[in-house]
C-alpha cells in the first residue's frame, strides 16, 4: 500500500473542486496531482499518469462520470461525488470505493479515504490529531497582524469572493481567504455550511426553517444545493 495515494478530482463545478481540495489537504495519505472540469481531459491525463484514486462527479456535460468510470483501468479506485442520490446504485455497480453526496463534509470524506486505504486513526498520527485533539482556535491575518479566533466565539462566516468575514459575538474580522479553505480548518462537528457563501456555528442557532437559519437576528440562507444535507444535520444536532 503506498504511503500516499495519487488522486485527481473531476468535477465541472469550481466550488466543488475547491471544497474537495481544501478537505484533502488535511489528509496526509492523499496527494492531489490533477484537477479537471470535464471527463475528456481527465481521461487523457489517466492515459499517461499513474493515478491511484479518482474523485469523480457523476452529472457532467458531454461525458458523464459514470461513462468515465467504465473507461478507467480496474486498478484505479473510484470515489463518486454527486448532488444526486439516484445515481448511487450505478456508482456501486462500477465497484466504487464510496459514494459521497454533496455538499461533502470533512468527516464523511475521511470515512471514504479510510475505506480506500484500510488505515485507522491509530495508525495515522496526523489524522489522530484531527479527531482527538483539534486546536480550539485558528489564527487569521487582519490589520497587518495575526489574530487569534476561538472557534467557540464564531457565530457565522460570510464569503466576499476572495475574502471572508468572520462574525463573533463582539466583532467582525475580515481576512483574505476563500470560505472553502477556512471551512477545512473548522471542526466539522461544530460548524455547518448552509450556502456557498455561509458557514454557521451550530451552537449559535436560535431558530431555523427549511429556507434559513437565524443567528443573533441575522437571517442566513440555506441554498437548494445544501438543503437536504443541512436539514438532516440540523435534525440530528442536539
Amino acid at each position: 500500500m503506498p504511503e500516499q495515494f495519487a488522486a485527481i478530482i473531476v468535477d465541472d463545478e469550481p466550488t466543488a473542486r475547491e471544497i474537495l481540495t481544501a478537505h484533502l489537504a488535511h489528509i496526509p495519505t492523499m496527494k492531489i496531482i490533477g484537477q479537471f472540469k470535464n471527463a475528456i481531459n481527465a481521461l487523457d491525463f489517466l492515459k499517461t499518469n499513474a493515478v491511484d484514486v479518482v474523485f469523480l462527479d457523476i452529472n457532467m456535460p458531454e461525458v458523464s462520470g459514470l461513462s468515465l468510470g467504465k473507461l478507467v483501468q480496474k486498478e484505479v479506485k473510484l470515489i463518486f461525488t454527486t448532488a444526486h442520490r439516484d445515481y448511487a446504485v450505478e456508482g456501486f455497480d462500477l465497484q466504487a470505493v464510496d459514494y459521497l453526496l454533496k455538499p461533502i463534509s470533512f468527516d464523511r470524506l475521511l470515512q471514504a479515504v479510510y475505506k480506500l486505504t484500510g488505515d485507522t486513526l491509530v495508525n495515522q498520527p496526523d489524522e489522530q490529531k484531527i479527531e482527538e485533539s483539534p486546536s480550539p482556535f485558528v489564527f487569521v491575518r487582519a490589520d497587518r497582524k495575526m489574530i487569534k479566533v476561538d472557534f467557540t466565539e464564531i457565530t457565522y462566516v460570510e464569503s466576499l469572493s476572495d475574502y471572508i468575514k468572520i462574525h463573533t459575538a463582539t466583532t467582525t474580522i475580515v481576512t483574505r481567504e476563500t470560505i472553502s479553505n477556512f471551512e477545512a480548518k473548522l471542526p466539522p462537528e461544530q460548524f455547518l455550511r448552509t450556502h456557498r457563501s455561509f458557514i454557521i456555528a451550530l451552537k449559535k442557532i436560535e431558530s431555523y426553517t427549511n429556507e434559513q437559519v437565524i443567528i443573533k437576528d441575522k437571517s442566513i440562507p440555506i441554498s437548494r444545493g445544501y438543503k437536504e444535507y443541512v436539514l438532516k444535520k440540523l435534525s440530528e444536532f442536539h
